[in-house]
């Protein structure tokens, strides 16, 4: 089920930001200053469908890769389904 909350103008689907494009289109500055000051991406839709994502600019590339590094402690058998239990965030 997808929630709603009405933040200048973006709604939240799921988890991500997104937009139309007429809204978009008539406050693009107030949504680019927003991804830039947030580091968040922004999805515009068209329709209600996904067509463009906005994401901030970053010198590095890899800069967002070095928080996951070390991360993954095992990963033995990839295709294995996992139990519910066996999954650290829902404890």
């Amino acid at each position: 089920m997808y929630g709603r909350r009405h933040h200048s103008s973006c709604y939240r689907l799921a988890m991500e930001r997104t937009v139309s494009k007429s809204k978009l289109k008539a406050h693009a500055l107030e949504y680019f200053r927003e991804v830039q000051r947030t580091g968040q991406e922004l999805i515009v839709t068209d329709h209600g469908k996904p067509v463009l994502k906005i994401i901030p600019y970053r010198e590095d590339p890899q800069e967002a890769l070095r928080g996951l590094k070390g991360s993954v402690v095992r990963y033995e058998e990839p295709t294995e389904p996992i139990a519910p239990e066996d999954w650290e965030s829902l404890r």
